[in-house]
């Protein structure tokens, strides 16, 4: 019983020193009002700005720094071209050189202009374009034809004129021919790289009369299939 009735007096003892706690109305952090604190904000100085020396130029440093370390400063953006200038460059022209036609203006991109007909009326009349026409036509040179060179003599049959001399078609024979073969016509044939050089071998030999070589046996006059009506068709 005493034990509880002294615990009971401690307890009241330190609810009696504990302070009141703050009103959230009337205080803030730190226990004190409101207004106080934005008093003491209010006392706070401002930051003093950089004492900059008389004569000191940051881009200066900058370009020093640059020129220790090796490197290059940006180059300025070039000045803006005007239209008007008869100096101005196009294209890909360099400036002072004025092409004669088809002149495109510098523009971002390296975009022509010739689709403008404001800009190309600016530089460009009837009397301009009369005066380039007569131009070109004084530099026209027109090249005569000459004569087609002839085959030199000595180099063997001309299938040209051979076909030329024919009217009969494929298949139809034309010579005789002996029913006794020496070698197989699809081999003879295949000697030779293309139809043409086997006729020229073929009238070598004697054709279209003879056929030595074995190469025209159903006696036509062709040798392995040779046709002579693209040579015909040239020739009309």
């Amino acid at each position: 019983m005493r034990l509880t009735f002294a615990m009971l007096i401690i307890a009241l003892g330190l609810a009696a020193c504990t302070p009141p706690l703050p009103e959230s109305g009337s205080q803030g952090v730190g226990f004190q009002d409101y207004g106080t604190y934005l008093n003491q904000q209010s006392r706070v100085t401002a930051v003093p700005a950089p004492v900059v020396p008389p004569g000191f130029s940051p881009a200066g440093v900058a370009a020093a720094i640059d020129r220790a370390e090796g490197t290059q400063l940006a180059t300025a953006a070039p000045a803006p071209i005007d239209p008007n200038d008869p100096n101005r460059p196009r294209g890909n022209q360099p400036a002072g050189i004025q092409p004669q036609n088809g002149e495109a203006l510098a523009r971002p991109g390296g975009i022509s202009d010739e689709q403008d007909f404001g800009a190309v009326s600016q530089r460009e009349t009837i009397e301009s374009d009369k005066a380039r026409i007569e131009r070109n036509r004084s530099q026209y040179v027109v090249v005569q034809p000459g004569a087609l060179p002839q085959r030199p003599g000595g180099t063997g049959p001309n299938i040209v004129e051979y076909a030329l001399s024919t009217t009969h078609a494929l298949g139809t024979q034309m010579y005789k021919r002996s029913s006794f073969r020496v070698s197989d016509p699809a081999s003879a044939c295949a000697r030779y790289g293309s139809p043409d050089l086997a006729q020229e071998a073929f009238l070598a030999k004697g054709g279209p009369d003879r056929d030595r070589l074995g190469l025209d046996p159903d006696g036509d006059g062709y040798a392995c299939s040779w046709d002579p009506r693209p040579f015909r068709a040239a020739a009309n």
